[in-house]
């Protein structure tokens, strides 16, 4: 066979030939290890370094060598010429020898936890993630069987689903609950799959804890059950209000106290149940306030409307819930301080209100004409007028219609306006 046949043949075999000069460059390479000169070179400085100086070992020219995770076979005489150019051999013989693997320590210290057992329930490898749920360490683990680490239950589930994988020969993704070291209850979910060690079929598996999660979740449930129950049988009139403006939840006192069905009412923007009223620029004002976190609580009263057209005055507070951005996701609005439903009357001016707070104040018509700097004809004038616009006959049922109208505050004294309590912040 000739030179030209030989490397024709070395190209197709895994195979690496080379020629190096005095300093160690390779001027030509072939064979079908390396697709390249440079490959070549990395092999040859590779080699070079796991080689004792020639004084040491002045007989060496054949040993074995790993690269790139391939072992081979080298033949190169010292590796290194006496002068000229130099010649050297490398056949591909097989991986590398059984020793760490390259993931492992990316494996061994994964936040989920994994493990390798073989058929029969013994533990091949564990990382630590998974021996921290025994409180353990891997070394503890490795060696030993199911029963060994878990209690007769917990082992016989364990057993039961390798079996089930080894069987099925795939992967099965499945959440389990399971016993802590402490005794406490654990849940885990994840995957369990089939994988050879060497010659049998072993179990894997990676699992992440979900034990605090599914707690959390519980609590939050428990949470939302204890503020529906408080919401429903409470009595008060609320709502939660998205950011946007749309009832997303409601009390069934809610829409009685508007007229309504409650199915009706979520979902319904949170304006249309506002009736007209001087004080609206303020409350939208202050609703922006809360939205984007400026104040948390606003107390105020509104004039509210339900679905005959009838009105009532209310106390209204407001509270943020949530929060995205810097902005709240969401506000409970309750309604407290109820005035009685009325048909629409035209809104009073301000000089009839004052007249009013005067009015229950005591004062007598004179006095509130002195106070307000007018005539005693005017004050007699608007008294009637109010008399009939919310339908009272005496002084006394006008004061009395004043305050369960919510023209006048409840709770304040000297009497005033409840329109004059604009929205303000309680925190």
């Amino acid at each position: 066979m000739d030179e030209t046949s030989l490397k024709s043949l070395l190209e197709h075999l895994p195979v690496s030939w080379w020629e190096a000069d005095r300093e160690l460059r390779v001027i030509d390479s072939g064979g079908g290890a390396f697709d390249d000169t440079v490959t070549a070179q990395r092999f040859l400085d590779t080699v070079r370094k796991e080689l004792p100086g020639p004084a040491a070992a002045p007989e060496i020219s054949h040993w074995q060598a790993q690269f790139d995770g391939r072992v081979f076979d080298v033949n190169w005489p010292l590796g290194v010429p006496r002068q000229g150019r130099s010649r050297g051999l490398a056949v591909e013989v097989g991986p590398p020898p059984a020793g760490p693997r390259r993931y492992d320590a990316f494996a061994d210290l994964a936040p989920a936890a994994a493990f390798i057992r073989d058929a029969n329930g013994r533990y091949l490898w564990a990382n630590h993630a998974y021996a921290h749920l025994y409180g353990t360490t891997p070394e503890h683990i490795i060696g030993k069987d199911v029963a060994d680490v878990d209690g007769p239950a917990d082992a016989a589930q364990v057993l039961g689903l390798d079996r089930e994988v080894l069987d099925r020969g795939k992967p099965v993704r499945h959440t389990l609950t399971y016993h802590r070291f402490d005794g406490t209850g654990g849940q885990a979910v994840g995957h369990r799959f089939p994988v050879r060690e060497g010659s049998q079929t072993c179990v894997a598996g990676i699992y992440i804890d979900i034990s605090d999660y599914t707690r959390a979740l519980r609590q939050r449930r428990e949470a939302e059950e204890s503020l529906h129950a408080l919401r429903d049988h409470s009595g008060l009139p609320c709502a939660l209000i998205s950011a946007g403006g749309r009832i997303q939840q409601a009390s069934a006192a809610a829409a009685e106290l508007l007229q309504t069905r409650l199915s009706d009412l979520v979902g319904r923007r949170a304006h249309t149940v506002l009736a007209p009223a001087p004080e609206l620029p303020g409350l939208h004002r202050s609703w922006l306030d809360l939205i984007a976190r400026r104040s948390r609580r606003i107390q105020t009263t509104v004039a509210l409307v339900d679905s005959r057209g009838h009105q009532r005055r209310a106390r209204l507070h407001l509270t943020t819930v949530g929060r995205s951005a810097d902005r709240a996701t969401s506000v409970w609005a309750v309604i407290t301080h109820q005035g009685i439903a009325h048909e629409p009357h035209p809104p009073l001016t301000a000089s009839q209100v004052r007249i009013l707070s005067l009015l229950a104040a005591g004062r007598s018509n004179a006095e509130i004409a002195t106070s307000l700097h007018l005539s005693r004809q005017t004050v007699d004038y608007h008294l009637s007028r109010l008399r009939d616009l919310l339908d009272a006959p005496t002084r006394p049922a006008l004061v009395a219609r004043a305050y369960v109208l919510g023209i006048l505050a409840p709770q304040a004294w000297p009497p005033r306006s409840a329109t004059a309590c604009h929205p303000h912040s309680v925190t």
